[in-house]
């Protein structure tokens, strides 16, 4: 376990072997996400995004209790009580947001308890999003009287569709794991007592699959998303990419030799 730079104390970050770690490190407040941690996400993202080492980004809380539980509201009235301070605020947030989706490399949400408001967002922007039988899930803003801006909604609604979407906002709820899997929210529902070895075992075999073809095949889905704008000349060219790379070779060559391949990224 190797620990990383750009860092907060309430924002963390390691590796563990190809895998790099996020940590919303905030437990006696749910890990719920400060103006600092948001701002600090980035050059964690970035870190893992730069170094080849790392296969898959897995983003967290610290404890069982959460996953995120949402934007701390301990600080709107610092940091969101006038519309120039709430533009800043949803400025960090937002880029925060984006440079997790903008991720090239496959990344989960590896979600233990509350799975709330702001963090439910964050979960969405993962590929993929794992969960204990015991999460909760929800966007609380009708209870707030906040406006959730539209790419927030968009990233929902891209996983659970437009129904699901407005469900979810309309009632305010928390909803199971079971529920949140229903809706096409969560990948996996695993049983508490088993996560942790499921998890590091379903890392390891995402880690160890062809680089190069699990990030054509993320550009792929994002640029089908984008419907009439989509560019697909830049799928086209990841999939090229695959089939002139040294990995295709060692892959090709691992099968006839009925081995494991080692692939390097390249």
């Amino acid at each position: 376990m190797t620990p990383m730079p750009h860092q907060t104390p309430r924002m963390t970050s390691r590796t563990e072997g190809p895998v790099g770690w996020m940590v919303f490190d905030n437990p006696a407040r749910r890990n719920a996400v400060s103006y600092e941690m948001w701002a600090a996400i980035p050059d964690i993202i970035a870190a893992f995004e730069a170094d080849p080492a790392i296969r898959i980004v897995a983003l967290t809380g610290a404890g069982d209790r959460a996953f995120v539980s949402g934007a701390d509201i301990s600080q709107f009235a610092q940091r969101r009580s006038d519309p120039g301070q709430t533009a800043e605020y949803d400025r960090v947030s937002a880029a925060a947001t984006q440079t997790i989706k903008s991720l090239r490399k496959p990344s989960v949400a590896v979600i233990r308890g509350y799975c709330i408001g702001g963090g439910l967002g964050v979960a969405a922007t993962c590929d993929l999003r794992w969960a204990t039988a015991g999460s909760k899930f929800g966007v609380p803003a009708g209870r707030l009287g906040l406006g959730y801006a539209h790419p927030g909604v968009k990233t929902l609604m891209d996983i659970v569709g437009p129904a699901y979407t407005k469900e979810i906002f309309f009632t305010a709820k928390h909803f199971s794991a079971a529920e949140a899997q229903g809706m096409g929210f969560v990948n996996r529902v695993v049983p508490d007592g088993e996560f942790d070895a499921w998890v590091a075992a379903e890392l390891a075999t995402i880690a160890a699959n062809a680089p190069l073809t699990l990030a054509a095949l993320k550009l792929t889905v994002g640029e089908l998303l984008r419907g009439h704008e989509a560019d697909l000349g830049r799928a086209d060219a990841a999939v090229t990419a695959c089939f002139a790379s040294a990995d295709y070779t060692e892959g090709r060559t691992a099968f006839m030799e009925k081995r494991p391949p080692v692939f390097r990224g390249s």
